[in-house]
């Protein structure tokens, strides 16, 4: 046991970073490296659930250490331990100044068990300090496209927006490969406005460290994002491991389904409406655990699934004032009995993956997370764009300018909540373009074969197989 590599997994405290980062535990451990993830209680229960309900991979090597998240001495209701449970503006800097504490407890941690090696989400920037100040190598996981990394670091080191005359210019990404155009409209607000917060500073130094590490890993492979992959290391200069889609390491149904959350449906129900259903007739949307909507835009929604006439699964949650309210006056009137047999409408989590692979669904609208991009791409799947913030514009353009495999909805403006106001008529021909004719066709075509390369390349000898051994026999490299 002298020479078993033991890595410390500390992922970031939201629901789209935790579920990458779970699963690259379930990876990692079975290849025999010994895993502590460092979380807190409540984040620790899901977590735990995902590693119970693992078949199909041998999870024995995980442990879970769980720390206090100082959430009472900030300021925060007690459990508030999660961007999800961050539900006013005002608790952000909060939440971000118990973010800079949780570095205490975490240090003492590495102290005591001394892993060989420390892989921290890259919004944790001390731990960079961490690592220094024991001699050990910190991985930096961007739960992220290489598109997009490469995209921010050259935004953010040459600022090209600053030299256009309004926020709707087109202008180039610098030294990006493709020719990429933005907008500054796309940018978050901070940087187009050059605000100054709390939250906004820790935003930018996150960033600033986001390549000052030993290297890399992104939940990606190769052969989809090559130019960039190569990119970020012949250009950026950093050590780089695409080794997803990491979705792919669930095989069992049950795992699929109760993947990061508990469905909010009986996944075998909900299979078997698809089952009911021919092969790409029915469209998936569902916008991620973080974006919501007011009552004017779901009706909107709601009237756009109905006038694009495909059978679909649409994936509702509301503002929150609103959640209380137990009415329907979110839904156009008479639109649930219209719809009966047509569309399913599921209130909270739904088992994505298991939606996205089955024969049935034709297309996907998705605010473009990383996570539900590559989930979406693992299947084969077109997709509607229909990005609000973060950086869901970049893999926007991945999806719809570099690999051609999706449309733009239209959206124009980053907003962190409810974003821009699209109308029914812009959605019904999104679903259109990707549903019917010889342009659906072709995506689907393009879609079918990026989905093949994605699970070749996590197979024995594949691209992404053959990366996590390379790190691995680094890491070992360097700690014996």
């Amino acid at each position: 046991m002298g020479t078993q590599l033991h890595m410390f997994l500390l992922p970031f405290m939201a629901r789209g970073h935790m579920i990458p980062m779970v699963d690259l535990a379930k990876l990692l451990s079975s290849r025999g490296i010994k895993i502590t993830i460092v979380t807190t209680p409540l984040n620790s229960i899901s977590i735990s659930n995902s590693i119970q309900n693992s078949k199909s991979l041998s999870t024995s090597q995980i442990q879970l250490l769980i720390l206090k998240f100082p959430s009472a001495e900030v300021g925060l209701p007690d459990g508030c331990e999660n961007l999800d449970s961050v539900i006013t503006p005002d608790m952000f800097p909060k939440f971000i100044s118990a973010f800079n504490l949780f570095q205490n407890p975490f240090e003492e941690a590495v102290m005591k068990q001394r892993p060989h090696c420390i892989l921290a989400d890259m919004y944790f920037p001390w731990a960079n300090d961490v690592a220094a100040k024991f001699g050990i190598p910190r991985l930096n996981f961007h739960a992220t496209s290489f598109f997009s990394s490469c995209a921010s670091e050259f935004m953010r080191i040459h600022e090209p927006y600053n030299h256009v005359l309004s926020d709707t210019e087109p202008f180039l990404i610098p030294r990006l490969p493709g020719d990429i155009t933005f907008t500054k409209m796309k940018l978050p607000q901070f940087v187009r406005e050059n605000l100054k917060n709390e939250v906004s500073e820790f935003i930018k130094r996150a960033h600033e460290l986001g390549f000052a590490c030993y290297g890399i890993i992104m939940n990606s492979f190769y052969e989809l994002e090559a130019e960039y992959v190569d990119c970020c290391r012949n250009v950026l200069g950093i050590k780089a491991w695409p080794i997803g889609p990491l979705s792919l390491c669930n095989k069992e149904t049950e795992e699929k389904a109760q993947r990061g959350n508990e469905s909010s449906i009986d996944e075998h129900e909900c299979l078997k409406w698809l089952d009911s259903k021919k092969p790409n007739s029915v469209v998936y949307v569902c916008f991620g655990s973080m974006a919501k909507f007011n009552f004017d835009q779901l009706k909107e929604i709601a009237s756009g699934l109905e006038a694009a006439r495909k059978n679909f699964i649409w994936v509702v949650r509301k503002v929150k004032k609103e959640e209380e309210e137990e009415n329907h006056d979110w839904l156009p009137e008479g639109y649930e009995q219209r719809m009966e047999g047509k569309g399913l409408i599921i209130k909270g989590w739904a088992p994505q993956v298991l939606i996205l692979d089955h024969p049935a669904v034709g297309g996907f609208v998705t605010h473009c997370g990383w996570n539900s991009t590559l989930e979406g791409v693992t299947a084969g799947v077109p997709m509607v764009t229909w990005p609000m913030a973060a950086e869901q514009f970049y893999n926007e353009k991945l999806v719809t300018d570099v690999l051609k495999i999706g449309v733009a909805i239209g959206v124009q403006k980053w907003v962190r909540v409810v974003g821009d106001f699209i109308e029914r008529e812009a959605l019904e021909n999104a679903i259109r373009r990707v549903m019917e004719g010889e342009e659906a066709k072709e995506m689907r075509n393009r879609a079918k074969e990026l989905a093949k390369m994605a699970k070749k390349a996590v197979t024995e000898n594949g691209s992404s197989y053959s990366n996590l051994h390379d790190l691995i026999q680094e890491l070992k490299s360097l700690a014996f």
